[in-house]
C-alpha cells in the first residue's frame, strides 16, 4: 500500500469539492465592484483561499477555484487543450441537466486555460459559460460592463485569476436568491467531476505524491455531493447519484490520519509553520478505478445529445 505523508500540511485544502469555479462565473460578476483588475487584486487577497458555499443547506469549504490547475502546472505538466471539453458543442446540451452540469465543467476549463495564458481559447471557454448562462436564465450579472472588464483582462492570468476567484464566491448568493439550487448543485457537481478528470490526467501523465493526495481528498466532498443531489429526484440526476454512489464505494478503503504537531512562530517574518502532518493511505489501484469511474461519469455529461 502506498503512503503518503503529507509534511507541508496543506490542510487548507482541505476534502472538498475543488476546483468548481469560474464553474458559475456568470453568476456574480456584476456584485464584485467596478475598476480595473489591479484594484480586485488588492481586496481580493484571498482569491487562493478557501471560502464557504452554501448549496441547498449543504456548506462547503471550497478552496480557491483555481488551485487544482495550481496543483497541476506547479507539477511540470505542461497545457494540453485535449484535456478539456470542446467548447463549441454548446447547442448540443438541450435539457436544463446537461446544461447545468456542462456550465460546470465549462467554467473549470475556463480557470485552466486562463492559469495557462491561453487568451484565445480563454475567449471560447467565456463565450461557451456565457451561452450555456443564457440558455439556462441565469445570465442577470452578465452585462456589457462585466463581458468587457473580463475581456480586457483576459491576456492577464494574474487578474484572470482574481476575476474568477470573486465570481465563483458570490456565485452561491445568487442562485440561492434566486430559488436556483437544482441548477447550483449540478453546476457544482460539474465543476468538481472536470476538476476529477484534471487531476486523474495529470496523475496518469506524471504520477506524484500531491496529485495523488489532491485526488484521494476528494472522499468528503464526494459524500456532500451525493447528498445535496439526492434532494432532486428527476430520473436524470437519480442516475448521476448512483454513479457518484459507485465511486463512492470505491474511496470507501482510502483513510487518513491527522498528527498535530505545534506551529512555530517567526515573530520577525511574521510567518508562522506548520507543523501538523496528514497521512493517506491509497493504492495505485484505487486510483486507477477512481480514474476509471471519473472518465465513464464525464464521458457521459459532456457527450449528452439528447433532449
Amino acid at each position: 500500500m502506498n503512503i503518503y505523508i503529507n509534511m507541508l500540511n496543506k490542510h487548507f485544502f482541505t476534502p472538498v469539492a475543488i476546483g468548481m469555479i469560474a464553474a458559475t462565473i456568470f453568476a456574480s460578476c456584476g456584485d464584485s465592484k467596478k475598476g480595473d483588475a489591479k484594484e480586485d487584486i488588492i481586496e481580493s487577497q484571498d482569491t487562493v483561499k478557501a471560502s464557504v458555499l452554501n448549496v441547498g443547506g449543504e456548506l462547503f469549504s471550497v478552496p480557491s477555484p483555481i488551485q487544482t490547475a495550481l496543483l497541476i502546472q506547479k507539477s511540470g505538466i505542461t497545457y494540453d487543450k485535449a484535456v478539456l471539453s470542446a467548447s463549441n458543442k454548446v447547442n448540443t446540451f438541450t435539457t436544463d441537466y446537461s446544461k447545468a452540469l456542462n456550465l460546470g465543467i465549462y467554467g473549470a476549463d475556463l480557470g485552466y486555460v486562463s492559469l495557462y495564458n491561453q487568451t484565445q481559447d480563454a475567449l471560447g471557454y467565456l463565450a461557451s459559460v456565457k451561452q450555456l448562462a443564457d440558455k439556462l436564465g441565469i445570465s442577470a450579472a452578465f452585462d456589457a460592463s462585466t463581458m468587457e472588464r473580463i475581456q480586457k483582462n483576459v491576456t492577464n492570468k494574474d487578474s484572470m485569476m482574481v476575476l474568477v476567484g470573486i465570481a465563483y464566491r458570490g456565485s452561491d448568493a445568487y442562485l440561492k436568491n434566486n430559488q436556483r439550487n437544482d441548477v447550483s448543485s449540478l453546476i457544482l457537481t460539474g465543476g468538481w467531476i472536470e476538476s476529477m478528470h484534471f487531476s486523474v490526467t495529470a496523475y496518469k501523465q506524471k504520477p506524484n505524491n500531491d496529485v495523488k493526495f489532491r485526488i484521494a481528498e476528494q472522499k468528503q466532498a464526494l459524500v456532500s455531493l451525493i447528498k445535496i443531489l439526492g434532494n432532486n429526484k428527476t430520473a436524470e440526476v437519480v442516475a448521476l447519484t448512483a454513479q457518484l454512489t459507485e465511486l463512492a464505494k470505491i474511496y470507501e478503503s482510502i483513510g487518513f490520519k491527522y498528527t498535530f504537531a505545534e506551529p512555530k512562530d517567526d515573530t520577525a517574518k511574521k510567518i508562522t509553520y506548520i507543523n501538523s502532518t496528514t497521512v493517506v493511505e491509497v493504492t495505485e489501484e484505487q486510483i486507477a478505478k477512481i480514474s476509471d469511474k471519473i472518465k465513464e461519469i464525464r464521458n457521459k455529461i459532456v457527450n449528452a445529445t439528447q433532449s
